[in-house]
């Protein structure tokens, strides 16, 4: 028993060195409900930013409240750090937590507003650099240090060996490998071997890059006139193509969405792009594999159907411009928009309308790390005006904006949601399918624990309808992040437990597991530039029997261009140092006893998952490992 009361202060100049300041009081203080921090000048010393961990208040019975605040303090002035116990705003919630709410939220609104990227697309933060973002949204200074190492590592070999100068056609496929000298992984190296197999191109649409592409086809399009005759070859005598569409066999994968989107020019030639059709069998051994394609939407003599029993390099060819167009959407529809950008919309929103006592902002706060200064660089280097996209692929810096508002006018809210978008596709029953086994057990787990979340700070479906400050933030989310589009089926409200806890659980799942998905096999699956050509030089072949090796090689981008692209996905592929793996919550948001025991259940469900991932993976090559629990940032932050 001590006589006084203790407050111990956890704050250093990083998140991880940190001093103990310790004041004591000899008055009663009552109960506390926030404590004021205040920095002023000292001398002649320049201003300098503090983090400060937490703080702990012990009074002279004994009794302890925490403080969490895992923010850094810059400027001058007062700061206040609400007592960590969850609170949703209700009459009985004291005055003083009221003024210090409002007072939070003011303040960041004026550090946080939102501006127009493109029309059409989802608004994001007002900053034009990164230096314009406040701190605790700047990476810090060891993942800076570690992205730019990447950046370095990643491009002086190719500079140097001139390849990044070099705006010649390729000569040999084999001389890519010789872009990089020591980047290349067991399955990049697997993909190389591969890639032209049609099993392997079938396999892609399950557990590559863009797993949310293939669906069941239960008609053939109109405008893709496959029949029985077209596609018997391949089926083989024993089935016909209307008795594998009845059986649930047959799939596709549509690019309709890039029919019509500006295209680039790059070493100044003008480059090129398809909207094509590819129909995939799920053959008796289980192995999903194209039957058909057609490069462009509209049927007609000069866009013919390609098969697999034509000439080997109509076939390639084909399959190449496939590639190519599922590179585009890829990157800026299931990558950039579906993780990104929403990242962005719900970090934004949750700054604005969520104060750090708020049960929401503490749950989902540790998914919205760095993902500011990520996409603030992206609009910057990425994808602005002569960013890589302008010096590397087809659609450019000119295309981006008008499929980003394509793909803006279709998005759903069953889209973002795993098991809706499961059962939306069709596609629950198809085998191997890595992507769903692994990502349907942590959304689940993470839904779960969500739930119980949710449950535990609102006691019935009244308290979630009445909480102001969580009816604002989804508000302000459809609103200017998904542009207000009822269509699209993504709430604006909350009525219930059950919607509050699958929008979290979305929201939770889009900014880790589903980023991972998308984004950490770039380098795996795309540095062998035949498996996924950013771009194409030549237009798409308008009849068979024309297309040769060497057409296929000036077809391809030049040296630079594959040079550039394949920096790039080595790039985003590593994520940099000071990383937060799914289920590992450094920062202690929650500090009551249930919610905290809650945490422990999710991080046992993902280590059960994550050993259960890796004795599958034993077991092949070609292994699937980036739902990996312990490989999944619990953020979008590379």
């Amino acid at each position: 028993m001590i006589s006084y009361w203790c407050v111990q202060f956890f704050i250093g100049y990083s998140e991880w060195v940190r001093d103990l300041y310790e004041v004591r009081c000899d008055k009663d203080l009552g109960k506390i409900l926030v404590v004021r921090l205040y920095k002023e000048p000292f001398s002649c010393f320049p201003e300098d930013a503090w983090f400060c961990n937490s703080i702990k208040v012990t009074c002279p019975n004994g009794e302890t409240s925490e403080f969490p605040y895992y923010l850094w303090i810059s400027g001058y002035g007062t700061f206040e750090i609400p007592q960590g116990k969850g609170i949703i705003l209700e009459k009985s919630v004291s005055t003083a937590i009221k003024k210090q709410r409002e007072a939070e939220l003011e303040q960041k609104r004026q550090t946080h507003k939102w501006k127009t990227y493109a029309e059409g697309a989802p608004h994001c933060i007002s900053a034009d650099d990164v230096k314009e973002l406040p701190p605790n949204d700047q990476f810090s200074f060891l993942k800076t240090v570690s992205f730019s190492y990447n950046f370095l590592s990643s491009s002086l070999g190719p500079k140097l060996k001139g390849y990044l100068q070099c705006s010649d056609s390729w000569t040999d496929l084999c001389d890519i490998k010789r872009v990089f000298c020591s980047h290349w992984t067991e399955i990049s190296n697997l993909v190389s071997e591969k890639w032209n197999e049609d099993t392997f191109f079938g396999y892609q649409y399950l557990n590559g890059l863009n797993p949310l592409m293939i669906q069941k086809c239960l008609r053939i399009p109109d405008n893709f006139p496959v029949d029985d005759v077209t596609v018997s070859a391949t089926l083989g005598t024993s089935t016909t193509l209307q008795k594998e569409l009845q059986n649930g066999n047959i799939f596709l994968a549509d690019y309709k969405i890039l029919e019509g989107i500006p295209t680039n020019v790059i070493n100044g030639e003008t480059q090129y792009l398809a909207a094509p059709m590819c129909l995939l069998w799920k053959s008796p051994e289980d192995k999903v594999v194209p039957i058909a394609i057609q490069l462009n939407q509209t049927p007609g003599e000069e866009n013919p159907i390609f098969l697999p029993t034509d000439p080997e390099w109509d076939w390639t060819l084909a399959k190449i411009w496939v590639r190519n167009s599922e590179f585009q959407v890829h990157e800026i529809v299931t990558h950039l928009l579906y993780t990104h950008l929403a990242a962005e919309i719900f970090n934004i929103a949750t700054t604005r309308h969520l104060p750090m006592g708020h049960p929401v902002y503490k749950l989902i706060h540790p998914h919205l790390r760095y993902t500011l200064e990520i996409n603030t660089l992206a609009r910057q280097t990425l994808i602005g005006p002569n960013g890589l996209f302008d010096q590397a692929v087809v659609i450019g810096n000119g295309g981006v904006p008008v499929l980003l508002a394509r793909a803006m006018e279709s998005l759903t809210y069953s889209a973002l949601c795993l098991p809706d978008d499961i059962e939306a596709r069709g596609v629950e029953s198809i085998p191997n399918y890595f992507y769903r086994e692994d990502g349907m057990r942590i959304w689940e787990a993470m839904e779960s624990y969500v739930s119980d979340i949710v449950r535990y700070y609102y006691p019935n479906d009244k308290t979630v309808s009445k909480d102001l400050e969580l009816q604002a933030w989804v508000a302000e989310i459809f609103q200017e992040g998904f542009l207000s589009n009822k269509n699209s089926g993504i709430p604006s409200s909350f009525a219930t437990r059950v919607e509050l806890s699958k929008y979290l659980t979305m929201v939770m799942f889009s900014c880790s597991a589903q980023h991972a998905a998308v984004n950490s096999g770039q380098f795996d699956f795309y540095a062998w530039m035949p498996n996924a050509p950013s771009t194409m030089r030549k237009p798409p072949p308008t009849a068979k029997g024309t297309t040769t090796y060497q057409s296929v090689l000036e077809t391809l981008p030049a040296i630079n261009t594959t040079t550039t692209a394949m920096v790039t996905v080595n790039l985003l592929s590593k994520e940099p140092l000071d990383q937060r793996p799914l289920g590992r919550y450094e920062n202690k948001n929650f500090v009551e006893d249930v919610p905290k025991k809650c945490v422990e259940q999710f991080r046992d469900k993902l280590c059960e998952i994550s050993k259960d991932i890796k004795l599958r993976n034993k077991t092949g090559k070609l292994m699937y490992h980036y739902l990996d629990p312990e490989e999944i940032e619990s953020s979008v932050s590379i």
